[in-house]
């Protein structure tokens, strides 16, 4: 008997088993959280992630203050080391005066190839330490689209794995529905008794 269903035709069939409108109905399932949940997931990650870098970003603004440094020091003849896609630095002594009109000294990471002589920029912290430069506004959004890439990422391989392992164990109960009905026709084929 044939009927249609939200415009599609279905028709009862003795061949469909359980397990195979389970496994379609998963499959659907799979689709949809693929193309809705996932996403959102990312984005609802992305937007925490943005949150959490301008808040790092303010916060390392306060604590930390640019100065204008004269190298004092020779690079070191190692090769120069490149730090989260910034450009290549070496460590060396740096030389500043302090507002108040002390001087300081200080090891600073400073531009590969810079000499001695050379004023350089270096940032500091609350205690006087070099450190990295707070993150811009690109390293903030790199950031957020990094981590919403890859929780969406993550999302989808869960969705995929729970898929395979409903696909398993459809197909683990399909073979024991064909073991049970092959146990139950094999004697009038072949002629043997169980």
């Amino acid at each position: 008997m044939e009927y249609l269903v939200r415009g599609r035709r279905r028709r009862r069939s003795p061949l469909r088993r359980r397990s195979d409108v389970v496994e379609a109905r998963t499959l659907w399932a799979v689709i949809v959280l693929c193309l809705v949940v996932a996403p959102l997931v990312g984005v609802a990650t992305a937007w925490w992630a943005h949150d959490s870098a301008r808040t790092t970003a303010r916060e390392q603004r306060a604590d930390r203050r640019h100065i204008r440094a004269e190298v004092v020091g020779r690079t070191s003849d190692t090769l120069p080391m490149a730090h989260g896609g910034r450009q290549p630095s070496a460590r060396t002594t740096v030389r500043w005066t302090e507002p108040d009109g002390v001087p300081r000294t200080a090891t600073a990471r400073v531009p590969a190839g810079t000499r001695s002589g050379d004023t350089v920029g270096v940032w500091l912290d609350s205690r006087g330490r070099s450190v990295a430069p707070p993150p811009d506004s690109t390293a903030i959004w790199q950031h957020t689209v990094t981590i919403g890439v890859c929780a969406t990422g993550g999302v989808v391989a869960v969705i995929i794995l729970g898929h395979a392992v409903v696909r398993r164990a459809a197909m683990r109960r399909r073979l024991a529905e064909w073991e049970q009905a092959w146990a139950a026709t094999e004697p009038e084929w072949t002629g043997r008794r169980a």
